[in-house]
């Protein structure tokens, strides 16, 4: 059986291809999810994808990925910068964790250079646009396989 990888979008995600795409790009995140799917099945992985606006729902999710979830990729968009307990619910889950920001935090307001999702995360892409889910994925497939 596939070992599982859960994707967790948080806040704003789900007006991609809507909100901002000079920075964002167009793709919705359906169009995301499907293109990490296929990769994943390439890759022999099932992938979960979910979206909330709610940090406790993110903070549910990573907990109910302990024991099930091999890896978790996580864009929590602005709670990046403000959830203590998403990371606290980070560091209960003893899986592989690859954090993605579509832009590249770190040339925008000085208020988003500063991750606390990063302090427990096993790898970090920033500023390859969507393309950057997919490049988590394939970093997840050589860490599992490690």
């Amino acid at each position: 059986m596939a070992k599982l990888v859960t994707l967790l979008n948080g806040p704003n995600l789900n007006l991609l291809g809507l909100r901002q795409p000079e920075i964002y790009g167009r793709e919705t995140l359906e169009d995301v999810a499907a293109s990490v799917a296929d990769l994943g099945e390439e890759l022999g992985l099932r992938v979960k994808a979910l979206q909330s606006n709610h940090e406790g729902q993110l903070v549910d999710w990573i907990q109910q990925a302990r024991g099930t979830s091999a890896a978790i990729i996580i864009n929590p968009g602005a709670y990046s910068h403000t959830s203590i307990a998403i990371l606290d619910a980070l560091h209960a889950y003893e899986g592989v964790v690859i954090e993605v920001h579509i832009s590249n935090i770190h040339k925008r307001e000085t208020f988003r250079h500063h991750s606390h999702v990063s302090v427990r995360a096993d790898g970090v892409i920033a500023g390859c646009g969507t393309e950057g889910y997919l490049l988590a994925l394939r970093r997840i497939a050589t860490l599992l396989k490690a």
